[in-house]
């Protein structure tokens, strides 16, 4: 007997997910409107923690794209993110209880001269209250536990750092015209600030409450994230991310074609590789392709529309690295 779901979609949906709502939650709910909209059980994975207080661009694959997940967990993100100085919280953010204050506040001209140290390669130590493990343990369960935690600083990489606007000001120092939709033009380069939001494009492993931490320990003063928002993962930027209602349009028949994004999309900075019929049985029975033309490095194998494989090509031999396996491909 034929089964009556509806196939099991291959692809991503990005979603925007809000504020209170963790990851492992947002794959949960993928999975519910998928099964009331009727369709066959479907593997879902995300491609990237966000915590619970962030928001922000969450790609989440499903069926074979979930064999991308782990690339996507290596790429790197942007986000925007609030600054409040005075008070640094044990999580660095809104949820924890204060820790340290101080009276200090820096200028904004203060700020704009410490971003640099905080550019490139950077070490920093990861907050407390993270997922990291200690001796097998999640950090975030030890510091809740009431232990001392202690981690060890790890490299990271700010690819950019830049001031996004000082939330209650321009500065007319400056042409007065950098985001003036956002500021009032009250605030100048010598202001004192209590908030600042910046822009981050930050490496894997990077946690944006450790940057904020020390951005403002460097400024002789304490602070923490009161505002955190994910605005690219990977290729996947916000303007492509849906809302949790218009996830849930899905359970209520809504089409799931107009929402989910390719395979493909997810590896957007690869360049393609067309094969022929033969080429791409060849593939899926994870032959080696040798006497390749093209310049070696990795390549999205394609047969016409496609996703047949993740491949490496070195000196004109093309090996399999991934195989996806989706309908209608040369078998």
């Amino acid at each position: 007997m034929s089964d009556p779901r509806k196939p099991a979609p291959h692809g991503w949906i990005v979603l925007d997910k809000p504020r209170g709502l963790g990851s492992t939650q947002a794959v949960g709910a993928v999975k519910r409107v998928l099964r009331q909209g009727g369709y066959a059980k479907t593997k879902v994975g995300h491609g990237g923690t966000l915590d619970p207080l962030a928001e922000g661009v969450l790609p989440i694959a499903l069926g074979e794209a979930t064999k991308l997940a782990g690339r996507m967990l290596d790429a790197s993100k942007i986000y925007e993110f609030t600054i409040r100085f005075g008070e640094e919280t044990d999580t660095l953010d809104t949820e924890g209880e204060v820790v340290e204050t101080s009276p200090a506040r820096p200028t904004l001209a203060q700020v704009e001269a410490v971003l640099l140290q905080f550019t490139g390669p950077i070490e920093q130590v990861p907050p407390a209250y993270s997922a990291l493990k200690v001796d097998g343990e999640r950090a975030y369960d030890l510091a809740r536990a009431g232990e001392q935690v202690e981690l060890k600083a790890r490299s990271v990489t700010v690819h950019d750092l830049t001031i996004c606007h000082p939330g209650e000001g321009r500065d007319p120092d400056n042409g007065g015209d950098n985001h003036g939709s956002l500021m009032d033009s009250g605030l100048r380069r010598g202001d004192k600030v209590r908030e600042l939001t910046l822009t981050a494009h930050v490496s894997k492993g990077t946690y944006i409450r450790s940057l904020a931490r020390d951005i403002a320990r460097s400024l002789g003063t304490r602070g923490h994230v009161t505002y955190l928002r994910r605005t690219k993962a990977g290729p996947f930027l916000q303007e492509q991310a849906i809302s949790l209602d218009k996830l849930n349009e899905i359970a209520n028949g809504a089409q799931l074609s107009d929402l989910l994004l390719p395979l493909e999309a997810g590896l957007d900075d690869i360049p393609a590789l067309s094969l022929s019929q033969t080429d791409a049985q060849a593939v899926r029975q994870g032959r080696v392709l040798s006497g390749m033309p093209q310049s070696s490095g990795l390549y999205c194998a394609m047969l016409d529309s496609v996703p047949v494989a993740l491949m490496e090509i070195v000196d004109g031999t093309a090996k399999v690295v991934r195989g996806f396996n989706l309908p209608d491909v040369a078998e």
